[in-house]
């Protein structure tokens, strides 16, 4: 396993408790209401459409909330991910829903030879995935392998730009001081995680990576993908910045207090594989 798989596993291992336990997740809303589907799921589904009876493939899963909305909603669904303790998780929540999701632990760019080639109408990958992954074209190229021809790609994530923000800005500022292209990965040290929890995460270290939106683009224009719909937001489904300069504004959704407009936080990402 590389360095940096091997770090980002590790913290994810020592997120899974505490993401469990907590109310931000609301697992057992999930099991008393058989018609509930996560707050990102529902801002997805006016773009995501019909996808009844579906094929579909939920790439980096975690707890499986989001894939098993998607169940929900009459896909087909499988959900992958590197994280033992997560799809142990993500079975016992289907389980106790009595939905059946399968779900195959794998690292990323190992899931065509863990799920097969050609299997998948869509691909689907939530909000604060792509920063786990160095390499933003072999990424495309396990979208555009899974996929069916005339397969759909689905993406919502946050912004290039969000994720190139500074830690700490002056009054009033937003600075840039992150990259905002591809490079070879910047390490974190960071002892919470983003749900309320006690105590301090075990393995606190990762490294994540940037990839700007027209090295996203043409990655999966070069692997045979057409891009049919790309919309940017100002809002993204976490307090992103840790001050008091977001508010959520409902449904899970949070956006600049001050001039939201100044901020592409997030952004929609469609495209069909030839």
């Amino acid at each position: 396993m590389d360095e940096y798989a091997f770090i980002n596993k590790a913290n994810w291992e020592s997120r899974i408790a505490m993401h469990v336990a907590s109310t931000d997740y609301g697992l057992q809303g999930f099991v008393d209401d058989p018609t509930l589907i996560s707050d990102v799921v529902a801002f997805d589904r006016p773009r995501l459409g019909d996808i009844s009876g579906r094929e579909v493939v939920h790439l980096q899963c975690h707890i499986g909330t989001d894939t098993l909305s998607l169940a929900r909603l009459g896909g087909r669904v499988t959900g992958l991910d590197f994280s033992p303790s997560a799809l142990a998780a993500a079975r016992q929540l289907a389980a106790d829903c009595q939905q059946p999701v399968r779900f195959v632990e794998s690292e990323l760019y190992n899931a065509p030879a863990a799920l097969g080639v050609n299997r998948f109408d869509l691909v689907y990958t939530g909000v604060g995935a792509l920063c786990w992954l160095p390499d933003i074209k072999r990424w495309a190229s396990v979208v555009a392998a899974l996929l069916k021809p005339r397969g759909r790609l689905f993406i919502r994530e946050g912004h290039p730009v969000l994720w190139s923000l500074a830690d700490e800005h002056p009054a009033g500022v937003l600075a840039i001081d992150g990259p905002y292209f591809e490079g070879p990965g910047t390490v974190y040290r960071e002892t919470e995680t983003y749900v309320d929890h006690e105590g301090e995460l075990a393995e606190p270290e990762t490294m994540q990576f940037n990839h700007g939106v027209g090295e996203i683009l043409t990655a999966l224009l070069r692997v045979g993908m057409e891009i049919t719909a790309f919309e940017e937001h100002d809002t993204v489904p976490w307090r992103a910045i840790g001050d008091d300069r977001m508010e959520m504004i409902g449904n899970g959704e949070w956006r600049l207090r001050d001039r939201p407009e100044r901020l592409a936080a997030s952004y929609t990402l469609q495209a069909v594989k030839h």
